[in-house]
Order: structure tokens, then C-alpha cells, then sequence
């Protein structure tokens, strides 16, 4: 298994030139303090600065470095969600993401870089602070004009760039100049020194102003730079005189740069500033090019940027990117424009129809291959930033309907790619707006979409609650209409309602299969068959799991396709064969690393790992659980983590290690608990009876205790490590331990076959309908891993449940 990536931090665009001294400084100061801010005005190099120090750092920190770019966010609250997401962390409803991340990062040593904080310095600092409580061995290095003013902070004011003296050529300003110059295309001898050395004094060796200058060369030699930005100097003289001295100078270089620029360059500029991430050409055409601009001169114009250094391009030149200062400098100017919301609607509704066109390709259109629907979600993803610039145009602007649209197609935003925590977000902030302009079935169809977030985050109730929600008022959109259907009798499987699920996995199925859905067809019948499972039918389920994947081959999206997969190895694994259980996990686990969803593939890993235990390669089993465990704890969600505890407890089974089996199952026991989560594949009596003939009542009742107690990925952890729970130091008060993990309804129900009554009997005695009744029985054979009624009895009767 290849090594974990130690950092995220990206390749430097071009030749770092200068600031030695400041580096080694830097480097040596976190040896004493754990939080050091970059302060400066924009423009000065902090990021690069911060970016060498950082990369300079790497072998200090035995957990890597990680860069958090917090310039792409506009609200506070995003900033802890921004950490979280860099260390593979989804929000939960209910839990605190502070915490969460908190908890992360604890046990680790780190260097955690927060570029670009100004904008929401107070945001930051509470959450640099946290960090900084709260985990030892986390240092935290941070750019921002501000300090963030947290306790321990060390402020470096990062200086310009060296000014020429006695020697020109020796000055860091000078180096940077020529560099950039020669870069551009021009190459500049020794009798251009003077010149470039008044340039450099006249912009105060500001990295930024420089590089501006330098992209001149190609047009003006550097004396007659020099002469123009004295020039533009002059006229800033009568700005803000509170200002600092370097910020005026700043401004007047971006100013200039941007005064050379011909109108129509000034318009493209400037309507470039709404587009938020990266972009291409085909999507400039698509937002920019409306009067006085066309779609034919894009082509020159943005080259014309790009060779004054204003729009950044990559080495093939397919993608481009704006400076944030450029940016932020361009969208004020489209502010101060008659034109700003004609070019944010215009964004919106292009956002709209290209993820309506990625959709399509991706779920709706048959024939299309694996291989091409890959390429529709990789691209939805790769616009993500744009995606949440037009959202919050939309809420700014009133605009829901365009915003639940652009939700409603944006698969970027959804758990197949790992995170449903983002559309949940969305989702609920446009439903909280004014809704007397969107239609009650947009608003249906909403609910039902923010369902599917709900579900995936497993929150099970709210999601149950949504999709029933949308599911009345929802009309003119068969897929989420088939999807709500699916998202609601998938949750009520979790909660052991499997009569009621029935009734929505079969509307879920007529609905996909009238309008020729596969992807949602294969979703119910996967559901289905997992209902099949869940009473013991495992024939039944066998056939339902081979149709699934049969549909999912048909449609050929790569997550649909890995969770047929996974169901068929499932099915296999329940009736023993476990060589085939371990193939299907394998093609399930390669589907969802190239789709890049940790989330489902650390449940696979988990499921494969304890295929590996059954089969006795007890090395590959700690291996995968290893990979899973530590891909459960970065998600962060719920379900990923019991399935590893499941699995864990099979290994400790597997290697003779009742005690540790007995605490996995503990935990997760308490894990289901917290979903509200009625169902399983753990035989948990037959467990605790062999634990009880082994080690006696007292010793598992404590470790039973013990695991219920303890943090899940604390136990997943010790268990994982071969480290055997200690003995009891002391007295311990615990409760009974409930072995079988039924309610007090369902060990009522357990009492009562022993008499051998029917369900009608037992519904008549307890004043219940038959229907709940079965639900009840179905519910007990789950959780003891029986499949008949016969075997309930039994277990009643040896465990001395009553009868009446």
C-alpha cells in the first residue's frame, strides 16, 4: 500500500527569488512557538513566503502540512468547514465541527498553514485557537493584512523585497524583476540595471508591483515603466492618508496595470472577477461575451490578460485563474459597473445549464459509458467554486428558483463524491428565503433532494422526515422523485421498519422503471434485496442483488455500479461464500477510489477486511481495517465507522481475542444507537454467550460496559493494535448486559413465540396490528442472526425471557 500524501501543498508557479534569511528565521521561530501570522499588505509575497516555509518544514512534522486556503469563502462559518474538509471531515447535525476537527488532530503532529485570513480574521482566530488548545502538537502558521490576536501568537511583518544599493544586481528586488523580465520574454543587460533599480525603489520592492512591471517589458522599457508609475503615484496622492504608505503603493500598481489596459480588456477583467475557481475558455465565452464583447474576440482579449500577467494560465494553457487581488480589485470595478447583476444572472443561469447538461451525461442519458459518466461528475466537482459563487448570487439576490435548480443538478455537491454536508447546507439555506415565487413542486422536489444529503450524513430521521416531505408536494422531476422514494424505505430499513420500506422501494421501482431510470432502479432493487436479507431470505436476496448489478451495469455509473457490487458481495458473504464476497468488495473498492468517496469505500474496506479474517489472511484483514479506519475517522461519519468496529470484531474473533470482540461490538452497539439505527449483521447473543462460557459474566459485563463508553474510534483503534483490554482495577457498577440488544417491546414478542403463538395472537394479546408484529419478529431475527421463528424460541426459553 502506497504512503499516505504528508502535505497538500501546491507546486510554486515559477522561481522563488529572495527572503533567505526570512525563511531560516521562520523555520527556526516554531521550535518555541506554536502560532506564527504573516502580516502584510496584499501583494507583499505572504503566501509565497508561507508556502516555502512551509514546504521547508515538511520532515519537522511526523503528520505532514496543510495548507488551508480560506480567500475562495466568504462567510465565517465556513472557515472551520474549510479545515475540516483539507483533513477528509464532514459535518454532522448535532455534533460541532470544531470539535470534530479538534478531535482529529489531537494525537498529531502537524503544521496546519491558513492562507489568506483578513476577510474573516475573527472566524479564524477562534478556530486557530481552538486548534491550539486543543492539540499539542499542532503549529499553526497563518497570512492575513491583520493578527489574528490569539494567545502565543508570534506576528512576523513580512518586509519588501531588498532594494538596490551600492550593487544593484544583488538586491532581491532586482533579482525578482529580471527573473520576471526574462520570463516574459525580455531579456535585459547591465545597462538597464539604473533603471530597473529606480523602478524597484519607486514600487518599494513589492513583489506583486514588480511582477505587474515586469510583464511589461515586452511593450516599454523599464525607464519608461519607471516614469509611468511615478506618474500613477503622484495622482494617489489624495486617497485615504490613514493608509499605510505600502498599501497606496499597491493600489497604484494594480491601478496602473489596469489603466494600460484597452476598454474592452477592462470589461473582460472585470466580469472575470465572478468567475470564483478555475476556468476555460468555453466558460468565459459562456458568462463574458455579451455587448460590447463577443464570443469571438474571448480568444485574443483573455490572451491579451494573460500576457499582462492579470489572468494566470497553466503550462497547457487549458485552464486559467485569476490573482485574488486581481480579483478582488476587478469584482469592485464590476460593482461600481451598471452591469454586475446582468453578468451574475448571466453566471447563474450558464452554472444551471452546464450542470443540467453534467447531469444529464452523468445519470440520465442511456448509453453513455462508465468512463464518460465519470467525466460528467469529475467535471460538476471541477466547477464546484464557480457552483458556489452562483449559489450565493442567488441568495443575494432572491433569485431561489435559479438556486434550487442549480442544487437540484449539482452532483459536485453530493456524496457520491464523498461530502454530503455542503448540499444539505445549501439546500436548507434556500428554503429558509422568501418562497412565495417558487412553485410547491420545486419546493417538493427540493426536500426530496435535501433528503439524499440527510441520509448519506446518516441522519436518519430528518432524512425520513424530508423525503416524506417532498415526496408530497413533489412532481415533474421522475428521478428525484424516484430517488426521494428510495432515500425513504432506505432509512426506514436502517430503523427496522422493513413493512413500511417495502411500500416505498416498490414505488421507487415502478416510478425508475416507467421512465427508463437505471440508476435509480438499481438503487431500490439493492434495497430490496438487503430487505430480502434482513428476514433471512437469502435466496431471495441473492437474485435481487444479480438484478441490481445487472441494471447498474446497464446504466454504467461508477458509483451505482460499486454499490451493486458491494451488495452482491454481501449477499455472497451471508450464505458463505466468501471467495466471491471478497472478488465483488475488490471491483466495488476500485469503482469508489477512482470516483475519490472515502466515505463508501472505507465501508468496503471494512467489509473486505473482514472477508480477509473469515478466510484466515489475517495480515491482509489488519491492512484494509487499518485503511478503512483511518478513511472512517477523516469522513467523519457515523456509519463508516461502525462498519469497521463489525469488522473488527470478526478479526479479534478470528485471532481468539473474545474480550476485544466483545468491545467492538460494544461500540457499536452505542454507534447505532446514535443513528437510530435498529438493524445489523452482527450475531451479537451468540457472541456474548461464548464470551460469557469463556470469561464469565462478570468479566463481560464489564467489557461490555467498557466499549459503550468509550469514544468508537478509541476502541476501533485499541482493537485494531492487538491490545487486549486490561483486567478491572476496581468495584465495577454496570447494568445487565444486553446481549441480544433487543427493546423491551421485542423481548416481550421473544416470550411469547415460546408459546407458540401466531402473529395475529400475539397482535391481538398486545393490542398491536399483525403488520407490527412482523416487523418486530424481523426485527429480533436481525439481531440475533436467526432465520426462524423457532430459533427465537429457543433462545427465549434459555435465557429465561417470560412468556406473558
Amino acid at each position: 500500500m502506497a504512503d499516505a500524501p504528508r502535505h497538500n501543498l501546491p507546486a510554486e508557479p515559477n522561481r522563488f527569488v529572495g527572503r533567505e534569511r526570512d525563511i531560516g528565521d521562520l523555520c527556526a521561530m516554531f521550535d518555541e512557538t506554536r502560532a506564527v501570522t504573516l502580516c502584510g499588505v496584499g501583494g507583499i509575497g505572504k503566501t509565497r513566503l508561507a508556502l516555502r516555509v512551509a514546504h521547508r518544514l515538511l520532515d519537522d512534522f511526523a503528520d505532514g502540512v496543510w495548507a488551508v486556503e480560506l480567500a475562495k469563502i466568504s462567510r465565517p462559518e465556513l472557515v472551520v468547514q474549510e479545515i475540516a474538509e483539507v483533513f477528509g471531515l464532514e459535518s454532522e447535525r448535532g455534533r460541532d465541527l470544531t470539535d470534530a476537527v479538534v478531535t482529529r488532530l489531537a494525537g498529531s503532529s502537524c503544521l496546519v498553514l491558513l492562507d489568506n485570513c483578513e476577510h474573516l480574521v475573527e472566524a479564524t482566530a477562534h478556530a486557530a485557537a481552538a486548534l491550539l488548545a486543543g492539540c499539542p502538537g499542532v503549529r499553526v502558521l497563518a497570512t492575513s493584512r491583520e493578527a489574528l490576536r490569539i494567545p502565543g501568537e508570534l506576528i512576523w511583518h513580512v518586509p519588501p523585497l531588498d532594494l538596490p544599493g551600492s550593487d544593484p544586481s544583488a538586491a532581491e528586488s532586482v533579482q525578482l524583476f529580471l527573473n520576471r523580465a526574462r520570463a516574459a520574454g525580455t531579456q535585459l543587460g547591465e545597462e538597464s540595471l539604473p533603471d530597473v533599480a529606480r523602478l524597484c525603489r519607486a514600487l518599494d520592492g513589492l513583489p506583486l508591483a514588480l511582477e505587474l512591471a515586469a510583464a511589461r517589458t515586452r511593450m516599454l522599457s523599464p525607464g519608461q515603466i519607471a516614469d509611468r508609475i511615478d506618474d500613477r503615484f503622484a495622482l494617489l496622492t489624495s486617497g485615504d492618508r490613514t493608509a499605510p504608505a505600502r498599501q497606496r503603493t499597491l493600489a497604484a500598481a494594480v491601478e496602473w496595470s489596469h489603466d494600460l489596459l484597452s476598454e474592452a480588456e477592462k470589461t473582460l477583467l472585470r466580469r472575470l472577477s465572478v468567475l470564483a475557481g478555475g476556468f476555460d475558455l468555453d466558460l468565459v465565452e459562456r458568462v463574458c461575451a455579451e455587448p460590447p464583447l463577443s464570443e469571438s474576440r474571448m480568444v485574443t482579449l483573455l490572451g491579451a490578460l494573460v500576457d499582462k500577467s492579470l489572468v494566470i494560465c497553466d503550462e497547457d494553457r487549458g485552464r486559467f485563474r485569476l490573482l485574488d487581488t486581481i480579483r478582488q480589485f476587478a469584482a469592485e470595478r464590476l460593482a461600481d459597473s451598471d452591469e454586475e447583476r446582468m453578468v451574475r444572472d448571466l453566471h447563474l443561469r450558464v452554472l444551471c445549464k452546464l450542470q443540467e447538461r453534467a447531469f444529464d451525461a452523468e445519470f440520465l442519458t442511456p448509453g453513455v459509458t462508465w468512463r464518460e459518466r465519470l467525466a460528467a461528475h469529475t467535471g460538476s466537482r471541477d466547477r464546484l467554486a464557480d457552483q458556489r459563487a452562483a449559489l450565493e448570487w442567488a441568495l443575494r439576490s432572491g433569485n431561489i428558483t435559479m438556486g434550487l435548480r442549480l442544487c437540484m443538478r449539482s452532483s459536485g455537491l453530493l456524496s457520491l463524491g464523498g461530502s454530503a454536508a455542503e448540499v444539505v447546507g445549501w439546500v436548507e439555506r434556500l428554503l429558509r428565503q422568501d418562497l412565495s415565487l417558487v412553485v410547491p413542486e420545486q419546493i417538493g422536489l427540493a426536500k426530496g433532494y435535501l433528503a439524499y444529503g440527510l441520509l448519506s450524513r446518516d441522519d436518519l430521521d430528518s432524512g425520513l422526515a424530508a423525503a416524506r416531505e417532498g415526496l408530497a408536494g413533489m412532481a415533474g422531476d421522475p428521478f428525484v422523485l424516484a430517488t426521494a422514494h428510495t432515500v425513504a424505505g432506505g432509512a426506514l430499513l436502517r430503523m427496522g421498519r422493513g413493512d413500511e420500506a417495502t411500500v416505498h422501494i416498490d414505488s421507487a421501482l415502478a416510478v425508475a422503471r416507467e421512465n427508463g431510470d437505471r440508476f435509480n432502479e438499481a438503487g431500490a432493487l439493492i434495497e430490496a434485496s438487503i430487505y430480502s436479507l434482513q428476514r433471512g431470505r437469502q435466496r431471495e436476496a441473492q437474485r435481487g442483488a444479480e438484478d441490481a448489478y445487472a441494471v447498474a451495469n446497464a446504466h454504467g455509473h461508477p458509483w451505482i455500479l460499486a454499490m451493486a457490487a458491494s451488495h452482491l458481495g454481501l449477499a455472497a458473504e451471508t450464505r458463505g461464500d466468501l471467495e466471491s464476497a471478497a472478488e465483488h468488495y475488490d471491483a466495488a473498492i476500485s469503482w469508489l477510489r477512482e470516483l475519490g468517496n472515502r466515505g463508501d469505500l472505507a465501508q468496503n474496506l471494512a467489509r473486505s477486511g473482514r472477508v480477509c479474517a473469515q478466510l484466515g489472511d489475517l495480515p491482509a484483514a489488519r491492512e484494509r481495517l487499518a485503511e478503512a479506519l483511518a478513511m472512517a475517522r477523516e469522513c467523519g461519519l457515523r456509519q463508516a465507522m461502525n462498519r469497521c468496529l463489525v469488522s473488527l470484531a470478526t478479526l479479534a474473533r478470528a485471532e481468539g481475542d473474545l474480550e476485544s470482540a466483545v468491545l467492538a461490538s460494544s461500540a457499536v452497539a452505542t454507534l447505532r444507537e446514535s443513528m437510530g439505527q435498529r438493524t445489523g449483521s452482527v450475531k451479537v447473543d451468540e457472541l456474548l454467550s461464548a464470551a460469557r462460557a469463556k470469561l464469565g459474566e462478570g468479566r463481560t459485563t464489564s467489557l461490555w460496559s467498557r466499549g459503550r463508553s468509550r469514544p468508537p474510534y478509541e476502541v476501533a483503534t485499541q482493537v485494531l493494535e492487538g491490545r487486549r483490554p486490561e483486567p478491572a482495577t476496581g468495584p465495577l457498577q454496570v447494568g445487565p448486559v444486553r446481549g441480544s440488544l433487543l427493546t423491551a417491546r421485542e423481548q416481550e414478542i421473544a416470550g411469547m413465540l415460546t408459546r407458540g403463538l401466531s402473529n395475529k395472537a400475539i397482535a391481538e394479546e398486545l393490542v398491536i396490528s399483525p403488520a407490527t408484529v412482523a416487523r418486530h419478529i424481523a426485527n429480533i431475527m436481525d439481531k440475533l442472526g436467526y432465520t426462524s421463528r423457532a430459533q427465537i424460541a429457543v433462545w427465549a426459553a434459555d435465557h429465561g425471557v417470560p412468556s406473558a
